[in-house]
């Protein structure tokens, strides 16, 4: 095989250090204390090969971003795309998610979702994504729209079935905003848990626990006395 039809391969391994390493160091200091030139030590590659590929670190930035939400979607699309065939079926076939099948789906969501945040992989990716929590940038749209309001809004369907509401209602959002944040905080308060919890760190045991505590939680999602 020639130089030149190899070209392909060792960009997508440039593009990759440099996303990988644009994750973590973004994550540590943010866009604004963050320099080209630590970026490009970090990933090991020439100070060049930013503009080259990106544009500037603007454009790495989001890029990085976008990067972020395709690291995720490795572990919950599967998940995702399972969950939205089963309720394209249901609308196909006239039918409606029954509570059961909702509680189900929630269930292994949520414990797809604490595994993936109790895991050292996703570390850096909490980091980038609090400091757009706070400042939100294109990068925040970027994984709000890829990751974040599609998973929420199918978490939304399922406990909007659950309570027997309207899944757009601002009931049911906030609910589901609740739900997520009783999972989320596994990961945002982290060295919290570990202290609060006795533990030295999340290994299999623990994560039982924890998918077992999210079991839970979807059984405590009850239609409010009254409604109708």
């Amino acid at each position: 095989m020639t130089d030149e039809q190899n070209q392909p391969n060792r960009a997508e391994i440039t593009r990759e250090k440099l996303l990988s390493a644009a994750l973590d160091v973004f994550g540590r200091y943010g866009f604004d204390g963050t320099s080209t030139r630590q970026l490009s030590e970090a990933a090991g590659v020439n100070l060049q090969a930013i503009p080259y590929y990106f544009g500037g670190k603007e454009g790495l930035y989001v890029a990085t971003a976008e990067y972020l939400v395709s690291r995720i979607d490795r572990h919950v699309g599967s998940l995702r795309q399972q969950i939205g065939a089963h309720l394209m079926a249901l609308e196909a076939a006239g039918q409606t998610l029954s509570e059961e099948d909702a509680r189900r789906l929630l269930t292994e969501m949520g414990a797809t979702m604490v595994g993936l945040f109790v895991s050292k992989e996703s570390e850096p990716w909490a980091r980038f994504i609090i400091r757009e929590q706070m400042e939100p940038t294109e990068a925040f749209a970027r994984v709000y729209q890829g990751l974040m309001r599609p998973m929420i809004e199918m978490a939304r369907r399922m406990i909007g079935t659950i309570l027997q509401e309207d899944p757009a209602s601002e009931h049911v959002r906030l609910r589901t905003l609740a739900f997520v944040g009783n999972i989320m905080v596994f990961r945002v308060a982290h060295a919290a848990v570990l202290a609060q919890m006795e533990w030295q760190s999340v290994g299999p045991e623990q994560l039982q626990t924890l998918r077992n505590l999210v079991a839970e939680l979807v059984g405590q999602l009850r239609q409010a006395k009254g409604n109708t």
